[in-house]
């Protein structure tokens, strides 16, 4: 059995339709379980995008996330600031949600209810600042 067999089953990535052309808002809709058997694809997808100023995580697809998959959108976090640009989140599901309260990641993050809220606050809050839905 290859070491790749079932991530692919168990993870995604996919870069949502109407994201826009300009790549300078990106949507990532995350479905399955992010950890560290399968944190490779949202990595490469956020490096698939270096000029976006702000990315979108959709995660009402996502049903489990480790401290792995916590510390890549953390460390995307940064990078996009480090370039004046956000990443925020959508759609967090109870388990998720639960995981991001406990780390204290909840406030860290812009958090939206859902991707239609998030997409429809184009300016945001200030940094610090709690969004939730």
């Amino acid at each position: 059995m290859d070491a790749d067999d079932g991530r692919e089953d168990r993870f995604a990535v996919r870069v949502a339709a109407g994201a826009g052309t300009s790549d300078a808002v990106v949507v990532l809709a995350l479905r399955g379980e992010l950890d560290h058997d399968t944190v490779g694809p949202l990595g490469g997808a956020l490096d698939d995008h270096p000029r976006a100023r702000r990315v979108v995580v959709d995660c009402s697809g996502l049903t489990f996330c480790d401290s792995t998959g916590l510390n890549e959108l953390l460390r995307a976090r940064l990078r996009l600031r480090e370039t004046g640009g956000r990443l925020d989140l959508a759609g967090l599901r109870p388990p998720v949600e639960r995981m991001f309260e406990i780390t204290g990641a909840v406030r860290v993050f812009r958090v939206y209810g859902d991707l239609t809220e998030a997409l429809a606050d184009e300016a945001g809050p200030r940094d610090g600042e709690e969004v939730h839905g």
